[in-house]
Formats: structure tokens, sequence, C-alpha cells
């Protein structure tokens, strides 16, 4: 077998199977998730075939998990009952203020247990939900609001006062819902009700009429159901237009990854068991991206999962968690893992339960398998790659695969595939260990990008998403991904694409050259970091630049540091700036953890 190698950590006699001998135990037929093929949009594709029809089916699922705790927030606990009595309620709402099948449902809030009642309430009629990046400044949020010409908006307090001098922008809002404002505060804006006066404060849920019904809604697998936004090459951010099957499909998907990882131990998956102990997850990505919605929050509703959400990242804060909810999942980008491993006050907490470190959404050394396995013994590390065309996973590396292979993101799941293509033609498909660019299929793919014809035909062909990541695909179809053909770096899981930052760079009346790289750094992966040319006469200081980004582009956006150089940037014969050049002003000072 192609794989096996002499590894000390890895157990005597593994891998007792191919991954190709896995997946067709997994997936044959009788079994859970056993495939099947259909057209989706003209394309034949091999899907799930037990994939939840849409994500209604996952709310009137919830409710059979009744009174499990399902959210915790600070000292707010709701189970799975009180969710889905408020989830009827504002759905209810929304039909009264008009919301059908197909109009868009922004939400915009910090991880709250709002924001997951306002997703399902909203996708549970048809509507299209469009989770907006709660950090965004209010200009980027009116851009999504009026891009997607999203009718009812559901978003906090915090987000409102943000928000609030843009709203007069947003021509297609019929109401606009404020959770958690401050006391008794009023609103005076005619198109705001408090959220509160529709369901009430999350310990009231569970007092909400147990009669209450979803609205009738004819919903299909491949209806449209979510826009998430992208943010663009050329600058502004693209909507990822996802359908219920797309989005539902990562369900089972994190399921095989599981399973295989029995199998090529040689042991039997265990079976559903409905008297076993909660799984439990500490949430410490962002339901507003695929990540944190399709990857954590959806599967978790499903499956009766307990969700812990932290009003933000602190990581005594996440150990104390750990310890009183009995956390068995953490993670979520390579900057937590290092601070579960590295912060000195760990071994004052009973972690003992934690089972899985997984994380995806930024580059990851090595190291950190090695460092996971030696702090957790009892966790399994793992990662995977995905995108938000993709809506979240598309490959999974965990268990020994991940030890044997560190490097990998991982094989495709059982219904996808992966191709490496010339990137000069994008159709040329190379063999195995050649570098190339990644194209991936498969049911997850989103069906383009909203109102953008153009870019749709750019990365969506024929059923494949061109994803601009430079990878190798081995014998055995584990995946490495090398480098991003797009002008891009990933802060901390959060894409940031050079060039909208140099726009706004170039907006400054004393920039005349400007590029924006990455800055390598420990646990965050890399920061932006600017090199810029002043025009002749003008001057700038670096904090006045910087201020000058702040004002226009959320904060993880903004360089951490700005050079100025006394000439022309450095350009290659076709007048493209050498990046790579600039790179090596910062690359002997990484910044430290």
């Amino acid at each position: 077998m192609p794989d096996t190698v002499a590894n000390p950590a890895l157990p005597a006699g593994w891998p007792a199977m191919s991954i190709e001998q896995a997946n067709a135990l997994l997936t044959q037929p009788g079994t859970p998730l056993e495939t099947e093929e259909v057209a989706i949009r003209g394309v034949t594709t091999k899907v799930w075939k037990n994939t939840p029809p849409s994500l209604r089916a996952i709310v009137e699922a919830a409710r059979a998990h009744g009174e499990k705790i399902f959210l915790v927030y600070e000292d707010e606990r709701v189970s799975y009952e009180a969710f889905y009595r408020a989830v009827a309620t504002l759905a209810q709402a929304m039909a009264a203020e008009g919301v059908v099948k197909g109009d868009r449902v922004a939400v915009i809030m910090r991880n709250l247990p709002e924001w997951a009642v306002a997703f399902y309430a909203a996708a549970s009629l048809g509507a299209v939900v469009t989770p907006l990046n709660a950090w965004w400044t209010g200009p980027e949020l009116e851009y999504g609001l009026t891009d997607s010409g999203t009718k009812l908006l559901v978003l906090d307090a915090e987000r409102y006062e943000r928000l609030s001098a843009h709203l007069p922008n947003c021509p297609d809002l019929v109401r606009v819902y404020v959770s958690r404002s401050r006391g008794d505060e009023e609103i005076a804006h005619p198109l705001v009700t408090k959220l509160e006066s529709v369901i009430g404060a999350p310990d009231r849920w569970k007092s909400l009429p147990a009669d209450t019904a979803l609205p009738p809604a004819d919903i299909a697998p491949d209806d449209d159901a979510t826009i998430f936004y992208t943010s663009g090459t050329t600058g502004r951010p693209k909507g990822a237009l996802a359908t219920q099957r797309a989005i539902n499909t990562c369900i089972l998907t994190g399921a095989a990854a599981a399973a295989r990882s029995f199998l090529r131990r040689g042991e039997t998956p265990p079976a559903p068991d409905p008297d076993a102990p909660q799984r439990s997850s500490l949430v410490s990505v962002p339901f507003f991206h695929v990540t944190g919605c399709m990857a954590i929050l959806n599967p978790s509703t499903f499956g009766g999962a307990k969700l812990v959400m932290m009003h933000k990242w602190d990581v005594i804060r996440a150990f104390e968690l750990i310890e009183r909810e009995k956390i068995q999942s953490a993670g979520g980008v390579p900057t937590i893992a290092w601070q579960l491993i590295e912060h000195p006050a760990r071994k004052n907490y009973d972690l003992s339960s934690l089972e899985s470190v997984a994380y995806g959404g930024a580059p990851s050394a090595p190291e950190l398998v090695r460092r996971l396995r030696e702090t957790f013994p009892n966790s399994q590390p793992g990662q995977g790659w995905g995108m938000t065309e993709t809506c979240a996973t598309v490959t999974s590396n965990g268990a020994e695969d991940y030890i044997n292979r560190p490097e990998s993101c991982g094989p495709a799941a059982p219904v996808a595939a992966l191709q490496i293509r010339d990137p000069e033609d994008g159709k040329t498909v190379l063999p195995p260990n050649t570098l190339g660019e990644l194209w991936s299929f498969g049911p997850m793919n989103c069906k383009g990008y909203w109102n953008k014809p153009e870019a749709t035909a750019q990365t969506y062909v024929d059923g494949w998403v061109r994803t601009g990541d430079l990878a190798r695909l081995d014998e055995e179809g584990f995946c490495f991904i090398i480098d991003r053909a797009k002008d891009m770096l990933i802060r901390g899981g959060e894409n940031i694409y050079c060039v909208e930052v140099e726009n706004v760079l170039y907006d400054h009346p004393g920039i005349m050259d400007a590029a924006v790289v990455g800055k390598p750094h420990r646990t965050l992966g890399e920061e932006p970091v600017a090199v810029v040319t002043l025009k002749p006469g003008a001057s700038a200081t670096e904090d006045e630049l910087r201020a000058h980004v702040a004002e226009r582009l959320a904060a993880f956006k903004v360089p951490v540091e700005i050079r100025f150089w006394h000439e022309t940037l450095p350009r290659n014969p076709n007048g493209k700036i050498l990046k790579s050049e600039l790179k090596k002003l910062f690359e002997a000072e990484q910044a430290p953890a």
C-alpha cells in the first residue's frame, strides 16, 4: 500500500486498508453513508443518499432532541425544545412581514443563541439566509445588504450602532430586528423592532407556545439556501450562493471522515448510540463563516450536540469551559490550537474530556501535530480543506492519517473529486505529485456568485470549482496545498485579498505605489504588511496610513506594519510587482506568538 511507512507514532500494521477500500465499505448500499448519482444543474454528481433534504428538515430533526442543552452562552443555556419554539415563533413573524421563499434575510451578529435562531427561522421559510461578517465596517455591511437585496435583517445592538447611518441606503429592507439593545433603550427608527419583543430573551424561549408551527414552505434539495460573502480579488466581496443540498452535504462528509479513521485502523466504526453522552464543542469560529455555520453549527443541530459559545476568544475562559462543560471538540484555526497548548495556566484545569482538536482555514505547522499529541494524549488532531465556494469541508485528515502526513489536508470526501490542472489552460489534468492548480468537484459546491455571471463563469466550470490554490495530489489522493494562486493571505482563518487593501491605500492622496504581502506569524499563520512609495513631494506617516485603512476596512485587514520604499516598487518585465522580493523584507523577523 503506497502510504505504509515506518513511523514510530503509528500502530503496527497501519493502515489496515487503502482510502479507496475504506470509501467503498463506507458507501455501500444499505449503509447510512450510501451514495447515489443525481443530476445537479445538468451534471451527473455523486451525492450522499441520506442527506437531509433542506435546512428546514434540520430544524424539524432538532426538536427530537427535546430537553438536551443545545446552546450555551455565558450563563444562558438553551435546550433544543426552547430553540425550536423560538425558531417557529420568529419564522411566523418573518412570514407576517412578507418574507417568502427566495427572499434574502441577513444575519449580522457575534456568535449568540439568537444567531442560530435567526438563521434557521429564515431558512425554514425557504428564504436565502445571508450572514454578513460581524467584523465588517458600516460601508462594508451596507454593500452586503444592497448587493444581496436583503429584505429583512436580524442583528445585534453592536452591529446596529455601526450600521444605523447606512440603513437609508438599503431600500429593499422592510424590517430590522435588533437583539440585546441596552436595557429599556428605545430605538426610534420606523423599520426597527426589538427581537426580544418577538421571541423574548433566550431564558424565556422555553415559555413560548409549544404549538407554534413552522409556516408552510415547499423546499427542494437544490433550491437556494444561503449567500456567504467571500472577499474578491477585484476588491468587492462576492456572494457565494449555496443550495440546501450543498450545505447539508457537510453533515455526512464529517461523519464519513470519522468513520474512515476506524476502518484505516482495522476497526469497525461504532454504530450511533442514542444513550451515549452528548457530544459537546467549544465554538471559537464565527458562525458567519462557512466553517462555523456549515461544518459546526448545522451538523451539531442535526445530531443533537451541545455548542458552547464565548463572547470573544480568551484562552483562560476556554480552559474553564472545557472543564465545566466536558468539552470534547475544540479548535477552529491553528492560532487557537497553539494557545491551548502553550498557555502556562493549562495545567490548572482538567482538560481530559478533549477528544478532538481540529482546524483549517490557515497554514499550520507539522510541529503542531506533535505538540497536540504530547499535550492532549486523549485527543486526535485533524485538519481539512474547503472554501466558501465549496460550503466548507471537501477534504479531511485526522487521526493516524494526519500523524502520517501532517502537511496534507487529506483526501477528498467519497462524494467529491479533486484534480490538479495546468494553471495556464485550466484543462490539462496533471499526474500525481505534480504542482498545479487545484480543482474541486462535488455536491457541496455552490451554484455560483450572486448576480455576478462573469465571475461565476471563471470559477464554476461544469460542476467544478477552480480554487486558485496551487497544490499537488499524491498517489492515494492526499492533497497538499502549496501556495495560493490568488493574491491572498490568511490571518488566523480570515481571508485577506491583498488588492482590496491596496485599493484603499491607493485612495490616499500621497500614495503612488502600494503592495500588500503576508508576514509570517507563528500562531496566526501570517499578517498583512504593506510596502508603499509616496508621490513626489507628498508626506504620510505609517500611523496615518494605517488609520486611513482602518476607517474603510475591517480591523483584521489593516496592515500591522507599513514600510516606505523610496523608488518604484520592484517589477517583472510585464510590470507586475515582485511580491516575492518584498516578502523577504519581513521574513527574517517573524512575529512572535
